[in-house]
């Protein structure tokens, strides 16, 4: 086993210095490397050795037994239809349903080795793992929840999804301004009066097994606003709760049996001294916990939305990297 460390962004970050659940800790001084649970459980690892390195060797993966789902086919049905009721009652726009998938691990199972199989078999923009007491996460998250220049914020919320572009349908593009709208409004409780603005709208990226709308949310921070209230005002991520958002958590938390944790929630890294930084949304994310990973996936349900097609949405999203992180050996 390795001592703590976390390689995202392109650095290699060792010798941890200490650990704390602040976010406040984030506008002081140093480099850290975090987790937050969709929960809101955080986790700030600051370390002493930060410099661009590629990712540490390591063994072979030996990977899990067979994986079970939070929600089987005809119960993440039932909720996708029970979400469309709430819609037709004028509840929700849309909320995001989302299961976590589990399979027992060996005990000496590395996640250096399991990010080193995502970065060969499902490069993304955010990869990054991080590995430190209480908390153990790989990421191969596309999509970016939040980044920092001095005063300067971005968002680029990911809503719609096809194997080709060809596939993306209507509610897709209509699921994709919902949530513009709702990352305008969340990041304007922090911005400055006016500087909300959405450089990007709509635009189709290529990831691997799947094409996805993006869009892009800009705003200038109001002077005084530091991480604590970004993340009062932004957390969790609007793509993947729903809108309006305060509906949507609470139909999240009645029809998901199983907590979320690190997915849905936020992975990356904050350099207090620069006053950078990029946190990903936990998507495509693993998490190990003693004898178990998990992985968790879901989709957006609008009132057009189809239950079949959007379980078979959520396998699309899944198939991929619970693939490549069932495969033993280190090819």
């Amino acid at each position: 086993m390795h001592d703590s460390f976390a390689h995202v962004g392109g650095l290699l970050a060792t010798r941890l210095r200490d650990l704390t659940t602040d976010l406040a800790a984030l506008d002081s001084a140093g480099w850290w490397a975090v987790v937050v649970d969709y929960e809101g459980k955080v986790t700030c690892a600051r370390f002493d050795d930060v410099r661009p390195a590629p990712l540490p060797q390591a063994g072979p993966w030996i990977g899990p037994g067979a994986w079970h789902s939070s929600l089987d086919q005809a119960a993440y049905e039932r909720g996708v239809q029970r979400i469309r009721d709430y819609i037709e009652q004028g509840e929700v726009y849309q909320a995001n349903l989302c299961r976590v998938l589990s399979a027992p691990l060996p005990a000496s199972a590395d996640p250096l080795a399991l990010a080193h199989r995502l970065r060969r078999g499902n490069p993304a923009a955010y990869a990054a793992v991080i590995d430190v007491p209480g908390t153990s996460v790989v990421s191969a998250s596309p999509e970016l929840y939040l980044s920092r220049d001095g005063d300067v914020v971005e968002s680029r919320p990911i809503k719609g999804t096809g194997v080709t572009a060809d596939d993306l349908l209507d509610k897709d593009y209509a699921e994709n301004v919902m949530i513009v709208d709702l990352v305008r409004n969340d990041l304007g409780r922090v911005a400055e009066v006016g500087s909300v603005t959405v450089p990007a709208l709509y635009h189709v990226e290529d990831y691997p097994g799947s094409v996805h709308l993006v869009s892009t949310v800009r705003a200038r921070l109001a002077e005084g606003m530091g991480w604590p209230e970004l993340f009062a005002a932004t957390f969790p991520p609007g793509s993947v709760t729903g809108a309006p958002k305060s509906s949507a958590l609470r139909i999240i938390n009645e029809l998901e049996p199983e907590p979320r944790g690190p997915y849905c929630g936020a992975v990356g890294w904050v350099d207090a001294d620069r006053r950078t930084a990029a946190l990903a949304v936990g998507i495509r994310t693993f998490w190990i916990t003693a004898g178990e990973i998990r992985f968790g996936t879901g989709a957006g349900i609008t009132w057009g939305s189809d239950p079949r097609r959007e379980w078979r949405e959520t396998e699309l999203k899944a198939s991929r990297l619970i693939t490549l992180a069932s495969s033993g050996g280190n090819r």
